[in-house]
């Protein structure tokens, strides 16, 4: 798979504490878009799947682009509906009947970002003048799941919320949603302490993942079910591992290119930038590849008997942590052995009793479980 993100726009009407894009008046124009597209295929083979996202700032805050760039793909010569996916990353506060049923007829994901309930939400993401989210994205959460067939959500947690994941999930659960994806803010000030609570934490998880499963209604929890699949198959393969700027790339509104949106920053082509697409290919010389991560005096990633299964090898999230790309925060080592954990330990109760039931994530299609529950719902 090859992985590419337009940042339409750097415009966002909301101000994350924690977002790693920073915002400013730039809108893509058509002729970059259009730049963008011929590379993304020129670069791709017949056999591999391309993923496009539209990313932001808000995106959705230019939705006539966002329609007619999806129409100059969707129309590109080298077009092929079976191989490419298109998805719209959106923070749910400019959602609408129009917007849903255009991704609907035009196959396009719906990726919310919601931390939680309101009180959650509302903590660290809201308007621009300071006025809370959170009631204008649950509406969003309600329409998008009875008028879509999937929606991602994707729910950020930092040290002052990291004991309420359990809550956020039985909150997304009952607005619809079955696949959800938690993810640490690595940039945050995780402390020891915090790091202390992630058994407990996981673990509630683990157990709110099995009863999900035993009450007939599966949910993708990304904590659970990326680690389940990796751990059937013995690690992470070599095409999972970051491969930022060489299959993986992210532009931003001028064309800037970046090897992964987490690192755009002000997208005005200085930090992370490898290249513009207006002046030629993009420099891959400039990309340290965070495949093999370093020594340090905490631990050691080389003696660890967990490193395959563990996402050391993550260049931005490594980068926004540490400042390295092949440096491994003193968290994420510990969240990453604490789901490794839960996730065996998931996998083994419910396979004991039921048999079976992970095959999808054998197939690395851990995310089939809860899909093809939902469509039976629908149905």
């Amino acid at each position: 798979m090859k992985k590419y993100t337009l940042c339409l726009t750097q415009r966002c009407n909301l101000r994350c504490s924690y977002c790693y894009i920073d915002k400013r008046d730039a809108v893509m124009t058509i002729p970059v878009a259009e730049k963008i597209i011929d590379f993304m295929f020129a670069n791709s083979q017949d056999d591999e799947v391309v993923d496009i996202g539209f990313f932001g700032g808000e995106p959705l805050l230019e939705f006539d682009l966002l329609k007619e760039v999806a129409h100059h793909i969707q129309h590109h010569p080298l077009y092929a509906r079976r191989r490419v996916t298109l998805s719209v990353v959106t923070n749910g506060t400019l959602f609408n009947r129009e917007i849903a049923e255009f991704l609907l007829n035009h196959k396009i994901v719906l990726c919310m970002s919601c931390d939680g309930p309101p009180q959650v939400q509302d903590r660290f993401r809201r308007y621009a003048d300071g006025r809370e989210s959170a009631e204008t994205v649950v509406r969003t959460l309600d329409m998008a799941a009875a008028s879509l067939p999937l929606v991602l959500v994707n729910a950020v947690y930092r040290p002052e919320t990291l004991e309420d994941l359990p809550d956020t999930i039985d909150f997304l659960s009952r607005h619809g949603i079955r696949q959800i994806y938690l993810n640490p803010d690595v940039s945050a000030p995780w402390r020891q302490e915090d790091a202390g609570k992630l058994d407990e934490v996981y673990g509630k998880i683990g157990r709110k993942f099995a009863a999900y499963y035993r009450s007939n209604d599966p949910h993708f929890i990304s904590l659970i079910d990326s680690k389940i699949a990796v751990i059937l198959r013995r690690g992470y393969q070599k095409e999972e591992r970051c491969q930022m700027g060489s299959r993986e790339m992210a532009f931003s509104p001028e064309g800037n290119v970046y090897p992964c949106e987490r690192l755009v920053g002000n997208g005005t082509g200085d930090g992370h930038c490898i290249g513009n697409i207006e002046t030629g290919l993009p420099d891959l010389s400039r990309v340290c590849f965070a495949t093999d991560p370093a020594e340090s005096s905490e631990y050691a990633c080389s003696s660890c008997g967990v490193r395959d299964y563990c996402m050391n090898w993550c260049g931005c999230s490594n980068y926004l942590s540490t400042g390295r790309y092949n440096r491994v925060s003193p968290f994420l080592c510990a969240s990453e052995k604490a789901s490794i954990k839960v996730a065996f330990d998931t996998f083994r109760d419910l396979q004991e009793e039921f048999g079976g039931v992970f095959a999808e994530h054998l197939a690395g299609m851990p995310s089939m479980n809860s899909r093809i529950a939902r469509v039976k719902e629908v149905i």
